[in-house]
Parts: structure tokens; C-alpha cells; sequence
């Protein structure tokens, strides 16, 4: 039997929610919901980013479309904060909230692929190591980011970067239709024809608009095999060997795909790498990745044939879920040696031994899409940087968080004034929100006061609706 408990207004404000309205909710939802003290609990408030340490009055663990309306009605009818689960990727905890009603979407995993027509759909609790795997089966992919144990929902309404942007664009370009339960219950289905101007904001624009309960996606001829890996060179040769594979890269055929990364090897040792995917033809993958071997002397190298879901689960470990994440991004106009310079030598003094600085390629199909087509503002980025201290014990919060702020103190000014919405934290104030979304801002302010006026889905990089 639920008992009375005490929830939180989306405007701060206590509130308490009678036991029979619980009790009613729990009997309209097929999936489950949860409160403190019912088993389960603990584990369902747990997110990917372990600095994140909530407590919801309510998570409601639903198993479709109708219990996300339902959810989101009991929410309105209560002025509760909301929070919306897909994966829990969201670095600043935006997935769960204290005192609010999480709705979670984890429970609904559904994906149906379309192997004629290249075509997949799938709901907004699946993470995309499944959608890889359901799609691989027919050797088709679609763009979607570089950790499998990510959502796909949190990545597509950010835009989704991956290894195949390059050659097939962002998730977002690939994005053929999408439905959402909007903030007064109501189902829609976004697309190209029907509510455009919904579905152009929902390509960039995060989960401002409403809760998408299933996306269908356009598929391209990926694998099964492929050819990638990693090869490590030493840190003291970074400016070098970034500079000269990022001239390399400006050429190169767009089935290569590359990520330059500072880490460290498993046995601790700082280096400078360049991690490759290659989907082109088999027989031309070595020609092609070869010069990135010759940038100076290799003390590792980790190539090969290997399936494409194994290129999506290259750097799993390396964000795993539960550790502490702390970071700073950046989309850049050109990758210059100042910034490499200047990454490296912070690198150099990392508090943490699992931290990473990775510069993502860009250009390629993204840059190809017309500006303003999407709500996704920076195709003619030509990397994406991203300094991410990631460590595992709560008392050493204070120095890498610290670290990342030293680093950026001496990265940004040096910087353009744009951010991939997805990499945005919590803490950077207005300014950097609306660099994320760039001259999409006004048209989306705009949007959010039709579909949103309340602003009910502020959980996120939010856009207050336009005055």
C-alpha cells in the first residue's frame, strides 16, 4: 500500500501527493512504479554518471506510450518536476531529479528492423548496442555514437555523432519519423509531413519538446566486418602526430573515420592515439589507415578486422557506467597545434589515470547538409574536442574537477563559441546553452512556447519558451 509521500514542484515548491492518487497511477501503468523504500528503487535512481547521487519521489517504469501519458498527466495534474530516462547517459544527471517523478523509459526496448527498406524502428529505452545488434543482423547500421551503452534517444535529439557521420551524417539525418507524448499527454508522430516544424526542432534540439516513445530510423550497408582499432604513440609527440594526422584526414576518403585521443595505455603509460574506423572496402583499409601509422615510432597498435559492434564497443570500459565524470567541450573550426600543445601538457599532469581528451572528426556528409535544415547549427565544425576527467573515488572530486576547469581556463578563449548540446554540463551558464544551439535558439524558443508553454520538460539543456 503507498503511503502519502512528498514530492517537489517544478517550481521548487513542496508537495504532497495523496496515497490513492499513488495507489491510483500504480493500477493505470503496466510497467511499475517505484518509491523509496520499494525494492528496486535504489537501483533504478542510479544513472551512468556516478557524481550523480538523486533521490525521485517517483520513478515510473513504463512499458509503452500510453503509461508515458499517463505518467506525464499524474505529473501536470500535480505541478511536478519531470525527468525524463532514456539511457541515463546525460553528463549533468538531467535523467533523474530529487523530489520529482522520473519517467523512465529503460523498460522499452522494442526494435523492429525493415531489412528491405533500410528502415529500423526503435523505442526510447533502448541503448544503441542493441540497436547495432538488431540492425547488424542484416549488415545495416545507422549512425549512433561511440559507447553501446548509450541511449538512443538522448543521442538523436542532440544530434548524434559516430563513427559513420562522416559518410552517412548524424543520427538526426537519419531520422525519419518520431513519436512523442508532448506535455499535455497528447501522442503525435513528427516527420517530414506531418507537424515539420516539430520534427525539424527535434533534430538538435534535445528533450525540450516532448518525450519520444519510439524513432524510426534510415539504415545504411555497414559491415558485418570492418577494419579499426587504435594505434598509441607516445604524448611527448601529440602536437606532431596530430598535426600531421589531422592533414592526413582533411583528404581522406570519407569511409575513414578517425578520433584523436590522449589516454592512457593499460599499463599507465601517457599516450597520444589515433583511434580508426574504416567501412569502405576491405582490400583498401590497410592502404588507407597506413600513413596514420607512419606519423612517428608506435609503442602500441591495435588493428584489425573486427565486427562493427566491436567499433562501438571500443571505449565501453573506458565509460563505464558508475564512475565519477566531470568534463568540458568544444566544437573547433580547425584543429591547430596551440590547442593540441595545450591539451597535452594538461594532460601530462591528469590527476586521474582514466581521463581522456579526444578530438572527434568531423566534415564529410554532416557538413554536407544545408544550415538550418535541422535544429543541429555547426556543420562546419571539423572537430568536436571533449576533456573528460573520469575517475572512481568521491574524495578526489576536487582536483579533477579542478583539472578540466585549469585545462579549459587556458583552452576557451582560444576557442569558438560553439558546444555539441549533448557534451553541454550543468554548470556553464546561459551564454554556452545558447552557443549549443547557435541561430536555432530563437526558432526553438518559439517552438517550445506552442508545444511546451510550461516549460514542463526543462530537465535538460533547456529553451525557456519564448515570451
Amino acid at each position: 500500500m503507498a503511503t502519502v509521500i512528498q514530492a517537489m514542484t517544478m517550481a521548487g515548491e513542496p508537495r504532497t501527493i495523496p496515497a490513492g492518487a499513488i495507489d491510483d497511477l500504480r493500477a493505470r501503468l503496466r510497467g511499475t512504479l517505484l518509491q523509496a523504500g520499494d525494492p528496486g528503487y535504489d537501483e533504478a535512481r542510479l544513472v551512468w554518471n556516478g557524481m550523480i547521487d538523486r533521490r525521485p519521489a517517483l520513478i515510473a517504469q513504463c512499458a509503452g506510450m500510453i503509461d508515458v501519458a499517463r505518467a506525464v498527466q499524474f505529473a501536470r495534474s500535480y505541478d511536478l518536476l519531470v525527468a525524463v530516462r532514456g539511457g541515463g547517459h546525460s553528463f549533468p544527471g538531467h535523467s533523474t531529479c530529487d523530489g520529482g517523478l522520473v519517467i523512465d523509459l529503460s523498460p522499452m526496448r522494442r526494435i523492429e528492423v525493415d531489412p528491405q527498406a533500410r528502415r529500423a524502428r526503435a523505442e526510447g529505452g533502448v541503448r544503441w548496442g542493441e540497436l547495432d545488434h538488431a540492425t547488424q543482423e542484416y549488415g545495416l547500421a545507422v549512425t549512433g555514437g561511440q559507447v553501446s551503452h548509450t541511449g538512443i534517444a538522448g543521442l538523436t535529439l542532440g544530434g548524434g555523432m559516430g563513427w559513420l557521420m562522416r559518410e552517412h551524417g548524424l543520427t538526426v539525418d537519419n531520422l525519419l519519423s518520431a513519436d512523442l507524448v508532448t506535455a499535455d499527454g497528447t501522442h503525435l508522430r513528427a516527420n517530414a509531413e506531418e507537424h515539420p516544424d516539430l520534427f525539424w526542432a527535434l533534430r538538435g534540439g534535445g528533450g525540450n519538446f516532448g518525450i519520444v516513445t519510439e524513432f524510426e530510423y534510415r539504415l545504411h550497408p555497414v559491415g558485418p566486418m570492418l577494419y579499426g582499432g587504435l594505434i598509441g604513440y607516445p604524448l611527448a609527440e601529440a602536437v606532431n602526430v596530430f598535426r600531421d594526422a589531422r592533414d592526413y584526414l582533411a583528404t581522406a576518403p570519407e569511409a575513414l573515420s578517425a578520433t584523436l585521443v590522449l589516454l592512457r595505455s593499460p599499463e599507465g603509460h601517457p599516450l597520444a592515439g589515433v583511434a580508426v574506423c574504416y567501412t569502405g572496402d576491405p582490400g583498401a583499409a590497410e592502404p588507407a589507415i597506413a600513413p596514420l601509422r607512419r606519423l612517428d615510432t608506435p609503442v602500441m597498435e591495435q588493428l584489425g578486422p573486427m565486427p562493427y559492434v566491436a567499433v562501438q564497443q571500443m571505449i565501453d570500459q573506458i565509460a563505464a557506467p558508475g564512475l565519477r565524470y566531470y568534463m568540458r567541450s568544444n566544437l573547433l573550426d580547425r584543429l591547430d597545434e596551440e590547442t593540441i600543445g595545450i591539451a597535452a601538457e594538461h594532460f601530462a599532469r591528469c590527476p586521474s589515470p582514466q581521463s581522456i581528451v579526444i578530438f572527434v572528426q568531423m566534415g564529410g556528409a554532416v557538413a554536407r547538409v544545408v544550415p538550418g535544415a535541422t535544429a543541429f547549427p555547426h556543420r562546419q565544425a571539423a572537430y568536436s574536442f571533449t576533456a573528460l576527467s573520469i575517475w572512481t573515488d568521491p574524495n578526489a572530486d576536487g582536483e579533477n574537477v579542478a583539472w578540466i576547469r585549469s585545462l579549459w581556463a587556458d583552452l576557451r578563449p582560444k576557442l569558438p563559441n560553439a558546444v555539441y548540446v549533448n557534451e553541454l554540463t550543468g554548470d556553464e551558464g546561459e551564454a554556452r546553452l545558447r552557443a549549443a544551439y547557435g541561430p536555432a535558439y530563437e526558432r526553438l524558443a518559439a517552438l517550445k512556447r506552442q508545444y511546451d508553454p510550461a516549460n514542463v520538460f526543462r530537465l535538460n539543456q533547456n529553451i525557456a519558451p519564448l515570451a
